[in-house]
C-alpha cells in the first residue's frame, strides 16, 4: 500500500509518501490557495522523477487541511493524477471521541495529532504544536478535550517588525543572555524567553485542570529549539503525518 498524505497548514503544505506504514519521502511547499491542479502536479512530478516514483504507484490519499480554499484543487489533483478521491480529515472521518459542544470546530491538524497520540503514545497527553499558531491539544481518557490557541512565534516576530519601524527582522534562536545589549539580542530574548514562559504557564494551567500528569509531545518547526528549555517528554516532527496514516487505516477497516 502506497499512501500520499497531504498536510495543508497556513504557511506550508507537506506532501508525504508512506509505503505500508513507513514514511519514505516528504516534501514541503508554500501554501497558496491560488495554486492550480496542474501547478501542484508539476511540483510533484519533478520530485517524483528524482526518486523514480510514478503516479500509479500511489493507491490512496488522505488530506488534513486548515485552508479550505485549497481543498478543491487538491481533490481534483488526486482525482486527475491518482484516480481516486482523497479522504479529508473531519470530525467524522477522524473517528475520535471529541468532547466539544461543536465537534466540527476541531481543526483537522489537531485531530490528526490526536490520532497519532492515541496510536503511538500514551494518554493523558498534551500536544504542543509550534506552527503558524502555537496550539495545545489535550487528550484524556482517549478523548480529545480541546485546548489552547496562541499566536505563533514567527507570526509574533512578523507583527513586531511590521508595526515598529525601527525594529529589524531577526532569526529565532536561544540568546546567550536574557539581557539584550543591542536591539537584535533584546528582541531575540523577548521572543525566545517570552514564549518559553507562555508555554510553561499554559502547561501549568492545563495540568492543574486535568488533575493528572500528562505525557507532553512537541511538534512543529520550532519544537526542537523550545524543547531545550521546557519540560517536554518528546519531540515528534512527523506527528501529524503519522496521524494521517492512522486516520487512513481507521477508514479502511
Amino acid at each position: 500500500m502506497t499512501l500520499l498524505a497531504i498536510d495543508v497548514g497556513n504557511t506550508n503544505t507537506v506532501f508525504a509518501l508512506f509505503q505500508e506504514e513507513k514514511l519514505t519521502h516528504s516534501w514541503r511547499c508554500k501554501t497558496d490557495a491560488a495554486r492550480s491542479i496542474d501547478e501542484y502536479a508539476v511540483f510533484l512530478n519533478q520530485l517524483f522523477e528524482l526518486h523514480e516514483i510514478k503516479w500509479d504507484y500511489i493507491e490512496n490519499t488522505v488530506i488534513s487541511s486548515v485552508v479550505p480554499d485549497t481543498n478543491f484543487h487538491l481533490e481534483r489533483l488526486c482525482e486527475k493524477y491518482i484516480g481516486s478521491k482523497p479522504l479529508f480529515v473531519t470530525a467524522q472521518t477522524a473517528q475520535i471521541d471529541i468532547a466539544l459542544p461543536n465537534p466540527s470546530e476541531a481543526g483537522a491538524d489537531r485531530l490528526a495529532n490526536t490520532a497519532a497520540v492515541l496510536s503511538e503514545y500514551k494518554a493523558p497527553a498534551i500536544v504542543i504544536d509550534f506552527g503558524t499558531a502555537t496550539t495545545f491539544d489535550v487528550i484524556k481518557d482517549n478523548i480529545y478535550c480541546g485546548g489552547v490557541i496562541a499566536p505563533g512565534i514567527k507570526l509574533s516576530v512578523q507583527a513586531l517588525t511590521d508595526r515598529a519601524a525601527k525594529l529589524p527582522q531577526i532569526s529565532i534562536a536561544q540568546p546567550e543572555h536574557a539581557i539584550g545589549h543591542d536591539t537584535r539580542s533584546a528582541m531575540q530574548s523577548g521572543i525566545y524567553w517570552g514564549y518559553v514562559g507562555m508555554v510553561e504557564k499554559i502547561l501549568d494551567k492545563i495540568m492543574l485542570e486535568m488533575n493528572v500528569q500528562p505525557y507532553i509531545i512537541a511538534t512543529g518547526g520550532l519544537a526542537e529549539l523550545y524543547a531545550q528549555n521546557i519540560q517536554i517528554d518528546c519531540v515528534d516532527e512527523h506527528l501529524i503525518l503519522k496521524g494521517l496514516l492512522e486516520i487512513h487505516k481507521r477508514n479502511k477497516q
